[in-house]
């Protein structure tokens, strides 16, 4: 069991247990132009730009950590994300 934990969740390159961690660039720009697409509404042009761009900052995020993550679990996660927004598009 803890060699599984080990493998799903170590950092490859520290040694260190990975679980979150600190966001990057494009998770920063995905809150906030959540944050100026829920103040100023989808209504509003600006709205509706916040929102497609705050999809395309998360489209990156996760597709970074599908290429990049430091573990199986962040890669798991980038592609639970990227999932989850195709699915959403889908429906």
């Amino acid at each position: 069991m803890r060699a599984a934990f080990d493998w799903f969740f170590r950092d490859r390159t520290s040694g260190r247990v990975v679980i979150g961690q600190w966001p990057n660039p494009p998770l920063w720009l995905f809150g906030l132009l959540q944050a100026v697409a829920w103040i100023a509404g989808e209504a509003n042009a600006i709205g509706r730009w916040a929102a497609v761009a705050s999809w395309i900052a998360l489209a990156v995020w996760a597709g970074d950590e599908v290429l990049r993550g430091v573990n199986p679990w962040r890669r798991c996660l980038g592609s639970a994300v990227l999932i989850g927004m195709v699915v959403r598009l889908i429906v």
